[in-house]
């Protein structure tokens, strides 16, 4: 029986192919029309994009994303950098509006603590509940010692062991 024109030998290529389109998607985030004249400004915008977080999106920059929210932060973006704005004060501009969860490395404060600070104490706390645990666990749970050998069986591994 003949195949269909595919052999199994081609589902790599299959699979490449899926996996370039998919790596290639966050080039396409950025529309030509939103892009600067200028490349160093251009290069700054999209610097900024990538510490900025997408407000719809899990965890996506608004440099990657295609969101509807995250095309209007990027021209906000490059309006102000078009306008002369360093990167501080474009991103306090975005601050100011969104919050420091726009962020997606927040700055180190006591508003933000929890954030740096809350998965170590989770490690912590976890590694703690382990060990805890263990040490409560009764020496009967732990596996028995095996029983000693009898006398035949002495002789039985004696022997084996002289041969």
């Amino acid at each position: 029986m003949r195949s269909l024109g595919f052999a199994r030998d081609d589902t790599w290529v299959a699979a490449a192919l899926v996996a370039l389109l998919l790596l290639s998607a966050p080039a396409l985030a950025v529309n030509p029309d939103e892009m600067l004249k200028d490349p160093a400004q251009e290069h700054r915008a999209r610097e900024l994009g990538k510490d900025l977080r997408c407000l719809v999106c899990q965890n996506q920059s608004i440099d990657d994303s295609d969101a509807d929210l995250a095309k209007d932060l990027r021209v906000i973006v490059r309006e102000r950098i078009a306008k002369g704005d360093s990167d501080e004060q474009v991103k306090k501009f975005v601050v100011d509006r969104y919050g420091d969860y726009v962020l997606l490395k927040p700055p180190f404060r006591a508003g933000t603590l929890a954030l740096w600070l809350g998965p170590l104490a989770l490690f912590v706390g976890a590694l703690w509940a382990v060990l805890a645990f263990y040490r409560r666990r009764p020496a009967e749970q732990a596996a028995p010692p095996p029983p000693p050998l009898s006398a035949e069986e002495r002789r039985k591994l004696d022997a084996l062991l002289k041969e």
